[in-house]
This record gives structure tokens, C-alpha cells and sequence, in this order.
């Protein structure tokens, strides 16, 4: 029996039944996927109409004449600059925060042996039931008692650290094999040596996955901002969008502007780091 015979004993013929549901998940697909599409379509091409023209019928999505002015009136009218500056910087910080405190505990719960490991660990992921209803008094009693409230640190110190995350590195980290970290014990690389030259070079899937969720989670947080911070030019951009819609809540065009330019930098995140992402979610989670 030839190699071209064996290779052909190996693939089933594909039937009309299984042809017609493939092609039917694909439509299923391009159909989601365009209802999930259209609001942002109607939002950038409203970002390019006057205020009289984006509710006209019949609707327009391209619209005869670009009005470009719509983008530059919106930092104009509001000190959109500082909100996202402001939020940028919240976001950033946050982020390397998250990702190294919950590297750091994750590798403990996932690599080393201490009495009361698991017990501590599942102690430490039950707080992601707490709702954040619950104590929210008592965070922000501490943070006006230690002088941190109207400053960003605030947010901060309230948002660097996270048992989702702990949780996601350490189910990543379980799938690496053990005899890498007793190898490097037994070559004399300390505790911090292993985690930093083995374990987080191999685990930037689930890293770029973290870095994703924390960005885009601190980006859109509304009521954090809005509790903590009372000076305007200290606002994030969601708080200022807010204020944005109540000052002009008739210029829908500007509303629309402002806010494709707020999805902006949570887009080029995603795109830069999809590829990890993506592979992340298909092996978080697979061993442990």
C-alpha cells in the first residue's frame, strides 16, 4: 500500500449534510458579527454628520459631506486633553501593578509548598464574590482618612491588586511543568531568579491576557472615578464623557466624536496584543 493510499484511507468524505451546516455556521457568524458591527458603523459615521443629520430618514452611512470639525471642536469645548492624560496615566499604572503583584502571588500559590497554600488561595479568590457595594464606604473612609481622595492615587492603591488576575496567572502557571523550577533550585537561582527568567517568559499569553483585561476594565471605569476624584482637571475620560453628554446632549455628532476617540487607545491594545490573547484564553486554564 503506497503513502498516497494510507493518506486517502485517512479522510472521510465530507457529506451535503455536514457541507450545509458548516455553510449555515458561517452565516450564523457573518450575521452576529454584523449585528455586533452596526452600532460602531452608526457611530463613526454620525462622528462625521452635523447634529441635524444623524437622525435623518432615510439614514445616511456615508455621509455627502465630511465635517472634520466635529474632532477638533470636541477638545475645544471640553479639556478632553486632560481627560485623557489623566487616564492614560491611571490605566498604565495600574496595569504593571496588577500584572507584577499578580505574577508574584500567583507563582506562590502555583510553585511553592507553604502550610496553608490552598486554603489561603481559595480565602483570597472568594473575594471576587464580595460585591464591591459591600465595602465601598469602608474604601473610601480610608482612602479621605490617609489624604489620598481627589488624587489619583487613590485609584491606585485601590486597584493594584486583583484575585482575577491571581487567579488567571496561577491557572497558567500551573500548566508549566514543575521540573523547570526544581532544575533552577538545584543550579542555586533563588525564588525571584526562576520567576523572573523562567516562569514569566513563559507565561506572556496569559501576561498580554491580564494586560488586556486590567487596561480595558481601569480605561472604562466609571464609578471609581466619579467617587474619588472631584477636581476637573483630575477627571478620567469616562467621567468627562459624562459631563460632555450633559453640557451638549443635543450635538449627538459631538457625542459621537468624543466617544470613537475614547475607544481608540483600548482598540490599539487590543490589536497589539491579540495574538498573545487569543492564545492565552486557549491555555489558561487547561491543566491545574
Amino acid at each position: 500500500m503506497t503513502a498516497a493510499t494510507v493518506s486517502k484511507s485517512h479522510h472521510k468524505p465530507v457529506t451535503a449534510g455536514q457541507m450545509i451546516v458548516t455553510i449555515l455556521k458561517y452565516v450564523l457568524l457573518v450575521c452576529l458579527t454584523i449585528i455586533a458591527l452596526v452600532p460602531f458603523v452608526w457611530m463613526i459615521s454620525s462622528s462625521f454628520k452635523t447634529s441635524i443629520d444623524v437622525f435623518s430618514i432615510p439614514m445616511k452611512w456615508i455621509p455627502a459631506e465630511l465635517h472634520w470639525e466635529n474632532y477638533v471642536q470636541i477638545w475645544e469645548r471640553v479639556p478632553l486633553a486632560a481627560y485623557f492624560k489623566n487616564t492614560a496615566i491611571l490605566a498604565v499604572i495600574v496595569t504593571f501593578m496588577q500584572i507584577l503583584t499578580s505574577s508574584f502571588a500567583a507563582y506562590a500559590f502555583a510553585k511553592m509548598n507553604f502550610r496553608g497554600r490552598d486554603l489561603l488561595f481559595m480565602c483570597y479568590i472568594g473575594t471576587i464574590a464580595v460585591p464591591w457595594q459591600v465595602y465601598m464606604v469602608p474604601q473610601f473612609i480610608m482612602m479621605r482618612s490617609i489624604g489620598l481622595y481627589d488624587t489619583i492615587w487613590a485609584l491606585v492603591a485601590l486597584q493594584s491588586f486583583s484575585a482575577f488576575g491571581v487567579f488567571l496567572m496561577r491557572q497558567f502557571y500551573m500548566g508549566i511543568p514543575n521540573d523547570l523550577s526544581e532544575a533552577a533550585r538545584i543550579d542555586g537561582l533563588s525564588e525571584y531568579g526562576i520567576w523572573a527568567r523562567i516562569i514569566l517568559p513563559l507565561a506572556k499569553p496569559a501576561i498580554a491576557t491580564l494586560c488586556i483585561f486590567t487596561f480595558v476594565n481601569t480605561w472604562n471605569d466609571y464609578m471609581g472615578p466619579m467617587i474619588y476624584l472631584t477636581t476637573d482637571v483630575k477627571k478620567t475620560i469616562q467621567v468627562g464623557l459624562r459631563r460632555f453628554i450633559q453640557a451638549y446632549s443635543a450635538d449627538y455628532n459631538l457625542i459621537m466624536a468624543a466617544s470613537l476617540c475614547s475607544l481608540l487607545p483600548v482598540t490599539i491594545v487590543f490589536l497589539f496584543l491579540q495574538r498573545y490573547f487569543i492564545e492565552g484564553i486557549a491555555t489558561t486554564g487547561m491543566k491545574g
